[in-house]
């Protein structure tokens, strides 16, 4: 076994720098013991052209006016939201290589996202 070499951190923005949502599953279950636990996925699909040199997903970005639609579960079922499901348009994203402080759980400063000054 090599030592792998250490991963590029990106930093994937909309261009119109608002922030964004992503499209997930939220549930609570009750555990054996009687306790609770609360659960989350973020919903990924294939890479759309601007993110695919970067990975090979993307997660699930909702447009600012289909959040509320995705967060109402009791007026809309699953099948009535599962076409927003599909990847951003590429020339409304951008990114830029960050520090790899960020790969440290406890790194929590306000220049995380920070491009790598070259």
């Amino acid at each position: 076994m090599g030592d792998k070499p250490p991963k590029t951190p990106w930093f994937v923005y909309l261009k119109s720098r608002e922030p964004l949502a992503l499209a997930g599953f939220w549930d609570s279950w009750k555990k054996p013991d009687g306790g609770t636990l609360e659960s989350f996925s973020i919903i990924t699909l294939p890479a759309n052209d601007f993110m695919r040199p970067i990975h090979d997903r993307i997660p699930a970005i909702l447009h600012s006016e289909d959040e509320e639609n995705w967060i109402n579960c009791a007026a809309n079922p699953f099948d009535k939201v599962a076409p927003l499901l599909v990847p951003y348009p590429s020339d409304q994203m951008a990114a830029h290589i960050t520090s790899t402080r960020v790969n440290n759980t406890r790194y929590n400063e306000p220049d995380c996202g920070a491009p790598v000054e070259s």
